[in-house]
């Protein structure tokens, strides 16, 4: 029996078509015509793209539950169109060694509703300092290696996981952060920063270590990816590395290009590390997607309690949720202005990602069918109370946004769904 998605404009090959998608045993089949028994699904000429994948996620279990869980985090990811995650590994206990990352893929064998690919930690215990995890064996359970929250301070320990990584043929997935020009700092060191009497974190502080690592991975050859960068030193550092060959790739999120330290205000859903920059910041983030240095968006959805947000700038946590709300934002904000194209976006949000970490899924013939279908004449304000996280806190609450998922299909199961009546959720 074969299910046939119809009446769809399909990306294929860097751009939309119109046709059909069909599955067979949760893969995509060659096309044909159906036959008696077969299950058909008009799409009503809504967008079908490769599912989502987000690499820089913050399931928080095992260890914080009380902030997000497996199943609600994957939840999410399937309702913002996202097929497949990667969990960052500031966990309790962190995957650092094989038991301790069996712990986490109990979970995610049991719960989850997407695809869920962890990170295994570089450090042990994620200090970003002291002794280096056993790569050889968690390599095979992992997307990468990453001490997410903390940079990995020692230029020899860093190199020496570099060497490891190298060695396994496993990506350094870097939170790029120099303790020392850190000051106590908690949002940008900006006007902002100085008018309201914040303590401020500087840009030298991400982009210095951006600068070492990028000269230990031309020394390694290791594949090496930054996080969440925010800077336009950063921005020009991953350009020039790439313009000499380098495997070197990053991300930005949502909020650092729709956003700048100007619109700030006194509120915990505004915090996050890396901070909002500057205006000139973001337009740096902004041309680095245009011209290609920027190969990935990435959400760092990162929940936390109302109560651990409800501090304000100075005391709330740092980190925002984005699964459910990236696509609409950037479609919204950047594609209908003018400043993107929508297939650039499916490339940066689905196609890159999958390729730069060797994921799984997609919509070419034999591939697991991990798929989204997109609506984009929605038209809704962002409520953070329809979210199925269970982390609320965004910048972007009342936000006027066009288009979402509307179908969201791992592996051939339907996981989110409001399209049809057949949802498996």
């Amino acid at each position: 029996m074969k299910t046939f998605y119809e009446n769809a404009m399909i990306y294929r090959g860097g751009r939309f078509e119109k046709g059909r998608l069909v599955v067979e045993q949760g893969r995509v089949a060659a096309d044909c015509e159906p036959q008696p028994g077969d299950s058909r699904v008009d799409l009503g000429g809504r967008y079908l793209v490769p599912g989502l994948v987000d690499v820089h996620v913050h399931l928080r279990e095992p260890g914080f539950p009380q902030k997000e869980t497996i199943a609600t985090g994957t939840a999410a990811a399937a309702h913002g169109g996202y097929t497949t995650v990667c969990s960052m590994p500031n966990l309790n206990p962190a995957p650092d060694t094989p038991e301790h990352l069996e712990e986490q893929l109990a979970l995610i064998r049991r719960d989850a509703a997407v695809r869920v690919k962890p990170y295994a930690s570089i450090t042990m215990g994620q200090r970003g300092c002291g002794e280096l995890v056993d790569f050889a064996a968690l390599a095979p359970h992992v997307a990468g290696f990453s001490d997410d929250g903390r940079g990995v301070q020692s230029e020899e320990l860093m190199e020496e996981a570099m060497r490891r990584a190298a060695a396994v043929r496993k990506p350094i997935v870097a939170h790029c952060e120099v303790d020392e020009l850190l000051r106590g700092g908690y949002i940008h060191d900006g006007v902002y920063c100085r008018e309201h009497g914040h303590r401020g974190i500087s840009s030298e502080s991400e982009w210095r270590q951006v600068e070492r690592d990028i000269a230990l991975a031309e020394r390694t050859g290791c594949q090496y990816h930054v996080c969440h960068v925010s800077t336009k030193e950063s921005v020009e550092l991953v350009r020039r590395a790439r313009a000499r060959g380098l495997r070197v790739s990053c991300e930005t999120g949502p909020h650092y290009l729709l956003l700048c330290d100007e619109d700030l205000q006194e509120e915990g859903r505004f915090k996050m590390n890396p901070p909002l920059r500057s205006r000139e910041d973001r337009e740096a983030l902004l041309a680095g997607i245009v011209d290609g240095t920027i190969e990935v968006i990435a959400t760092d959805h990162a929940p936390h309690t109302a109560e651990e947000k409800s501090r304000g700038l100075e005391r709330s946590a740092m980190g925002i949720v984005g699964l459910e709300t990236a696509f609409p934002l950037l479609y919204t904000y950047l594609v209908k202005r003018g400043v993107m194209t929508l297939e650039r976006l499916v490339e940066l949000m689905s196609v890159n990602p999958r390729r730069l970490f060797a994921l799984e899924g997609g919509i070419a013939e034999g591939d697991p069918a991990d798929f989204t279908v997109l609506d984009l004449d929605m038209h809704y304000a962002i409520d953070p109370a329809t979210f199925l996280s269970k982390g609320h806190a965004t910048p972007f609450a009342g936000w006027q946004v066009d288009g979402g998922a509307v179908l969201t299909v791992v592996g051939g199961r339907t996981v989110y769904d409001t399209l049809t009546t057949k949802s498996n959720r």
